[in-house]
């Protein structure tokens, strides 16, 4: 297991150097297919990548008896949207090895 997370930077490094694409084109791009991803699920779309996985906004219930665990006073949360993923098959099967 590694401990260390892989940041967009890195990942926009690793694009480059295989594509031999520079760095500022790499970041608009990514930028720009996270902006895509951003306004679908904004609009209640569902967002699919085959063998990779599925994005979609649920809608979660409100609370009346929550707490604010700073304060512990409670507060009421009202209905409210949450974005969910769920793994495809392929990321399923390439991670189902991994023990921690």
């Amino acid at each position: 297991m590694s401990d260390s997370k892989l940041t967009k930077a890195e990942i926009v490094e690793s694009i480059s150097e295989e594509c031999d694409v520079s760095k500022k084109d790499i970041q608009r791009i990514i930028d720009l297919f996270f902006d895509e991803v951003k306004d679908a699920l904004k609009q209640d779309r569902v967002v699919e990548f085959r063998g990779f996985g599925t994005f979609e906004v649920r809608t979660r219930k409100g609370r009346e008896k929550a707490r604010n665990p700073k304060t512990g006073d409670t507060v009421q949360v009202q209905p409210h949207g949450v974005v969910v993923f769920r793994p495809g098959r392929e990321l399923k099967e390439a991670v189902w090895s991994i023990r921690r």
